[in-house]
């Protein structure tokens, strides 16, 4: 018997939902990513949990227990119910009715393997009583413990279903699949043969889920087989993931960053084709501008910050194929903590208007030159 264990299990917020949950007469489960996660060893983020009890019974009874019911998704079977602060997503079993590739049109259904089959991959379908005992009716655990990503039944049909399910295989991939293994190669030709389902998605879902996967520790390896399925191209028009590897091996101790990755892979008009928030897509912007001037990473570090600074130390070294210099830490945090010694007042009367402006420039510039040396006096003499 398989079992998952944690405290996020048997924390009585957790449990009283289980216990309203059988007020309806049901048993809850918890389902999906919070199992997958636990059985893998890493952290549960969001809780799931799924029933035979129907959406008007949850909100019934979680009033009746005084805690605060979301309508999450509650067309679909989906609410979320509040129990000491934790945001608990009940939903109802389910079989799918009718699907567009976009959004499915659902039944609720009161049996675990009828809602399993409608799941994408089989690591995802796993199941836990409210005491961690694990059902798994698809056969995910083999998968799981080999770290391999497999379609539940046809995995033509499961794509057809919704095709966001193709850029959520490389997704999960990257995140907990084995790098060594590979992927696995029906899943992969379903994607590849599915590949024009791609454009009927909304810019914010690709953007999300490919945002999501470049943040995975390395997505090198997923990115590489996205570009040999042609859905890279798809979803990141004119991208070149080639100096991906070289980037997350330059980046190792360092937080993944999207906006630094996306910025090394390159693409064209990604701002309105993922629906990218202005801060992102200048982040991308500015990180693209730097990489091939001539400003140096401490100028950079001087006049944005350390952080814009590393972006652009690792970005060049990976497009360019260079090591980093070793005194790149040295010279970052010199211009991070560099402050220009010379404010307007020092100038005037002498200079005033644009001349003022002009000749605080160039004497910063002068400061910069010389490695943020020269003295306030020496600037002025």
């Amino acid at each position: 018997m398989t079992r998952i264990t944690g405290n996020w299990i048997d924390t009585p917020a957790t449990q009283a939902v289980f216990d309203l949950l059988e007020t309806t007469g049901h048993q809850g489960y918890f389902v999906g990513g919070c199992v997958r996660n636990a059985l893998l060893g890493v952290s549960v983020s969001d809780i799931d949990i799924t029933s035979a009890a129907t959406p008007d019974l949850v909100v019934n009874a979680a009033k009746d227990a005084g805690l605060k019911v979301i309508p999450t998704g509650i067309d679909h079977g989906t609410v979320t119910v509040m129990s000491g602060d934790i945001a608990h997503e009940i939903t109802t079993f389910r079989r799918d009715v009718e699907t567009d590739g976009r959004h499915a049109e659902v039944a609720f259904s009161a049996s675990m393997e009828e809602d399993a089959a409608r799941r994408d991959f089989t690591v995802n379908a796993l199941y836990a009583d409210r005491t961690g005992v694990v059902f798994d009716p698809v056969d995910g655990l083999p998968d799981l413990d080999a770290r391999r990503f497999k379609f539940i039944g046809d995995a033509d049909a499961r794509i057809a279903e919704d095709y966001l399910r193709i850029l959520r295989f490389f997704r999960f991939h990257a995140w907990y699949g084995d790098a060594a293994a590979g992927l696995d190669a029906n899943a992969l030709a379903a994607c590849a043969a599915g590949v024009d389902g791609l454009e009927g998605l909304s810019g914010e879902r690709v953007g999300s889920e490919m945002l999501k996967l470049l943040r995975a520790p390395d997505p090198a390896p997923a990115m590489a087989a996205m570009a040999q399925a042609g859905v890279l191209a798809r979803v990141m028009m004119g991208a070149d993931a080639k100096a991906l590897p070289i980037l997350v091996h330059l980046e190792a101790g360092r937080a993944p960053s999207a906006a630094r990755r996306v910025a090394c892979v390159g693409g064209f008009g990604l701002k309105e084709a993922w629906r990218l928030s202005n801060a992102e897509a200048n982040r991308i912007d500015a990180l693209r501008g730097m990489v091939g001037d001539i400003t140096g990473l401490p100028e950079i570090a001087y006049r944005h910050d350390e952080t814009l600074a590393w972006d652009v130390a690792l970005l060049r070294g990976a497009l360019f194929e260079q090591p980093l210099a070793p005194d790149t830490d040295v010279l970052i945090e010199r211009g991070a903590k560099a402050s220009f010694p010379v404010k307007a007042n020092d100038l005037m009367p002498k200079f005033e208007g644009p001349a003022l402006g002009a000749k605080l420039k160039d004497l910063e510039a002068r400061w910069i030159a010389s490695g943020f040396g020269l003295s306030k006096s020496e600037l002025l003499a």
